[in-house]
């Protein structure tokens, strides 16, 4: 095995405890990982726009 079979990542966010970063899938796909302590969640680009949504729609000015 090589390691043609990297993944290229980019952090996006990133606090003390939490981050959220994107992966480049060999299919040409974007994934989405958002990191809360011992669990992490796996959204494709779509479902990442509505799991924004539906922060936005929780956020206090």
């Amino acid at each position: 095995m090589t390691d043609d079979m990297d993944i290229p990542t980019e952090t996006l966010s990133e606090t003390e405890h939490y981050m959220i970063w994107a992966s480049e899938e060999p299919d040409g796909e974007t994934v989405y990982h958002i990191d809360l302590g011992l669990a992490t969640i796996h959204f494709f680009a779509e479902e990442f726009e509505e799991f924004l949504s539906l922060v936005r729609g929780v956020r206090r000015l």
